[in-house]
């Protein structure tokens, strides 16, 4: 029985303990929550803003800043168009068959036969009353006269069946009339009539500009109207843009961003004048790569006054033809005799030069008595002579000092469509001297490539990257002289060759087949290599 009651005692002082532990946790708890509260409220006490003794700022009126472009473009900017052209294309029927596989490809991918290609063609490109396709492109122009005349390039309006305008600021389009076009420079107006005065820019003299001059490029790139782009000339008298046939292209180079949309917005200077218009680009992607050409503001005023005053530009010519890097080298006009000039290739059948007696070979050193030594100066005082004028010619030939008088006339005509190159003549192979393989110039071999009457060697094979090559030979070429001393045979030829020295001088007047069948007289100058035999 005591047992009994021990036990039961044990047992309430056991609830009584677990229920004062239960208490002391909650009284604990209760002490904790509310000693974190008071400091939580604290904390809210004493972040109440009480306020500061600064001083709010206010917003400055807006100046701008020193080297800001902003005054530039907002005076030319509104001058600026974008424009857009539309080229309709006549769809004609399919005339694949079969596609090679291009490289990567199997056997049977480009193949003609493929059922989905054929379907294409028969329901969409052969079928005869498929709808006219429109190609459509962008470009840029600066205005240039108040009443809607605008200056672009010739490539952003050529073969459109529609051309619209959209000014700066303004969401209509205005069809706009091809006044005229200058292929030779990728110049042309256009004029839009918009029912008001238009704002205009100002053209400047590009003869002015400097290498390292600020300038702005303004148009719009990828149809982005009003595009601004910052950069300098890099470069001035830049040719050879695009291939050959551009003869009257001397570019302003600049790093100021040009892309595809560009074309015919204007190149602005720090005084907010036009002072080139943005034509070409460098890439070896499709966009902006560091090196942009615009035509000069000098060039392109003249082709302006001449497209608005009778619709063309016209240029003089007397007919002779050259190469400004071999025409004007030191080595060249040093073996002929000649202080400056520039060595004249080829005279045109029938031209004022051929009447004026000048010859293949002659070195002309001045026009109307202003010295020539570049390729523009002898090309620019001719071309912009008025029709009919006379210009005299002063050259040298033979060492020896002549002049004479050329009727200028008008350069389409004394240069008309030129037909292609005639291909080289190849002929048997023979030891290779400065990389060269000739024979005797026979009568039939003469024959076979346009050369008969004519004396020398016959150049048959050219080696790559030999000492010839790098002169510029040729297959067919008809080497005459080398070092003034003539050429008449193969002994010839090497008998002379045989005598030049390491580090020499060396001259070698040839023969070459130009354009529509005619033989131009052409020097190729060098330094003879220390390994002459290649």
């Amino acid at each position: 029985m005591d047992e009994v009651n021990g036990k039961s005692a044990w047992t309430r002082r056991k609830k009584i303990l677990a229920s004062l532990s239960v208490v002391l946790t909650l009284a604990v708890g209760i002490l904790i929550g509310s000693v974190v509260s008071g400091k939580v409220s604290a904390m809210k006490t004493l972040s109440t803003f009480a306020g500061t003794s600064a001083k709010p700022l206010g917003v400055p009126d807006p100046i701008p800043a020193a080297s800001s472009f902003s005054s530039i473009v907002t005076r030319v900017e509104p001058a600026v168009v974008n424009i857009a052209t539309t080229q309709v294309l006549e769809r004609k029927p399919s005339t694949r068959k079969r596609r090679a596989p291009q490289q990567g490809q199997g056997q049977g991918q480009g193949d003609g036969d493929d059922p989905m290609q054929d379907f294409f063609d028969r329901f969409f490109d052969g079928r005869q009353d498929a709808p006219p396709q429109a190609e459509r492109s962008l470009g840029s122009g600066v205005i240039i006269d108040k009443r809607g005349y605008i200056l672009t390039n010739n490539h952003v309006v050529e073969q459109a069946t529609k051309v619209q305008v959209q000014l700066d600021g303004d969401t209509s389009k205005y069809v706009a009339k091809v006044i005229g076009v200058d292929e030779d420079t990728d110049l042309a107006v256009i004029k839009i009539d918009a029912g008001k005065e238009l704002p205009t820019a100002k053209l400047g003299n590009s003869d002015g500009v400097q290498v390292g001059d600020w300038v702005l490029a303004i148009g719009s790139p990828f149809g982005l109207n009003a595009t601004v782009t910052a950069g300098i000339i890099s470069a001035k008298d830049r040719s050879g843009i695009g291939g050959a046939g551009h003869q009257f292209q001397r570019f302003i180079q600049t790093d100021a961003a040009i892309n595809p949309g560009n074309s015919g917005g204007p190149l602005v200077d720090l005084a907010g004048q036009v002072i080139g218009i943005n034509t070409a680009i460098i890439t070896g992607s499709r966009g902006y790569e560091g090196v942009g050409f615009a035509l000069p503001s000098s060039t392109a005023i003249n082709v302006y006054n001449q497209i608005i005053s009778q619709g063309r530009v016209t240029r003089g010519s007397i007919g002779v033809s050259f190469q400004e890097e071999l025409g004007t080298n030191s080595i060249t006009l040093k073996e002929l005799g000649a202080p400056h000039g520039v060595v004249i290739m080829g005279v045109e059948a029938g031209s004022p030069a051929e009447k004026a007696g000048l010859k293949g070979g002659d070195v002309i050193t001045a026009v109307n008595g202003k010295p020539v030594k570049t390729g523009n100066d002898l090309v620019n005082p001719i071309a912009q002579a008025p029709i009919g004028s006379k210009v005299k010619i002063d050259y040298v030939r033979d060492r020896a000092s002549k002049e004479t008088t050329a009727t200028v006339e008008d350069r389409t005509h004394v240069f008309p469509t030129q037909a292609g190159r005639v291909s080289d003549q190849s002929g048997e192979g023979a030891p290779a001297e400065f990389g060269l393989r000739v024979e005797s110039l026979t009568p039939d071999r003469a024959s076979r490539v346009g050369m008969e009457g004519q004396r020398g060697v016959l150049v048959t094979e050219v080696d790559p990257a030999s000492f010839a090559d790098d002169l510029g030979f040729g297959r067919g070429d008809v080497i005459q002289e080398i070092n003034h001393e003539t050429i008449s045979s193969i002994e010839d030829y090497k008998r002379i060759v045989a005598k030049l020295k390491p580090g020499q001088n060396v001259v070698f007047k040839i023969l070459r087949r130009g354009d529509n069948e005619h033989t131009l007289t052409i020097f190729l100058p060098g330094v003879v290599p220390a390994d002459s035999k290649q």
